[in-house]
């Protein structure tokens, strides 16, 4: 199996990546990304070396880069995680959104529809199984009032200029299957968590606020829901997706785990109350919930995700094996190791 991986020095990408060279000895790894802000090689400092890891430089977006990738490397299969993620900068930024989360994807299709087919519905003899996986977002689905499930056939409603290029990648994403014939998944997942998680998200925040006794930002008055998924639950999601899903269709992959962002803030500042005691500092501060303070709310702050994945458990059996508790308390365990490591260099 030669796999392109876009994005694979991100967060979620990298844990795949890792994942996957642990499970799979036949398998070859083509990392593509581009290495923005949100991508670090340090995520991959144990697999650099693994000579089934082909790490390349470079963006989804450019075209004769990616058809040079599929056509070097032969590539079978593609897990299509690159994507301008944070809901924030897409609010002060939002071409590189479009740019990337829809350009980018359409790029991928074009290159894979080329190189897999010979027309429409026709693939070549030697990529009759090769597929095209897009890993996308609950965001598209809009928001949620204090009950109901995001599924499988809930309309799309995004309401940031994140969440509508996603939306519109998706879109992309399934015309060619009904257009081309071409083997595509979808999956949308809820907030990810864990490690090698970059800084900006709200429980690195946290967790790096925290540290540096500095007031931990929370929006609006922190009653904002949000299902949270811990980032290996997620890779082993893909990995039966990407091996047993059906041809054209999407599968929502929850937590089960809904949590208001003042709850996730008091459960990382606990988390940490017991593993680093203040005890007497200048502050004067005995617990670090007391440093959590709420900030004015982001526009168009959606106020709750949940998902029903009662279809990825139905057909293919898939089942969450990390509780929040232990999820959480070893994400922070990953941050604390990386702090230590920062003091020594």
């Amino acid at each position: 199996m030669n796999l392109l991986v876009t994005g694979g020095a991100g967060f979620i990408g990298s844990n795949f990546i890792l994942y996957m060279l642990e499970k799979h000895n036949d398998i070859r790894i083509i990392n593509l990304d581009k290495l923005t802000y949100a991508g670090n090689l340090e995520n991959l400092e144990c697999c650099m070396d693994d000579p089934r890891h082909f790490f390349i430089k470079g963006d989804i977006c450019d075209l004769s880069l990616v058809e040079k990738v599929f056509s070097e490397y032969e590539i079978d299969g593609v897990i299509h995680f690159a994507a301008e993620s944070h809901v924030d900068n897409s609010i002060t930024n939002p071409r590189s959104f479009v740019e990337t989360n829809v350009l980018g994807t359409f790029t991928l299709l074009e290159a894979a529809r080329n190189f897999w087919m010979d027309g429409v519905n026709s693939y070549k003899k030697e990529y009759m199984n090769a597929r095209f996986y897009h890993i996308s977002t609950d965001e598209v689905y809009g928001s949620l009032g204090k009950d109901g499930y995001f599924t499988e056939d809930t309309a799309y409603a995004p309401n940031s200029p994140y969440s509508a290029s996603k939306a519109s990648s998706d879109m992309l994403v399934r015309s060619y299957f009904h257009t081309y014939g071409m083997n595509v998944v979808t999956t949308n997942c809820s907030n990810n968590y864990g490690p090698r998680q970059h800084e900006e998200k709200l429980i690195p925040t946290i967790i790096r606020k925290a540290l540096a006794l500095e007031p931990i930002p929370i929006y609006g008055n922190g009653q904002n829901v949000r299902d949270w998924l811990y980032v290996m639950d997620h890779c082993r999601a893909i990995e039966q997706v990407y091996l047993e899903g059906k041809a054209g269709e999407t599968y929502l992959i929850g937590g089960h785990n809904e949590r208001t962002n003042i709850e996730i803030a008091q459960t990382v500042c606990d988390v940490l109350d017991e593993l680093i005691p203040l005890g007497k500092n200048e502050c004067g501060t005995t617990s670090y919930k007391q440093l959590i303070s709420f900030v004015h709310d982001r526009p168009g702050h959606d106020f709750r995700y949940a998902i029903n994945d009662s279809k990825l458990q139905r057909e293919l059996g898939f089942q969450i094996k990390y509780g929040f508790d232990r999820g959480i308390t070893g994400t922070v365990h990953y941050y604390l190791q990386q702090r230590e490591k920062l003091k020594v260099q």
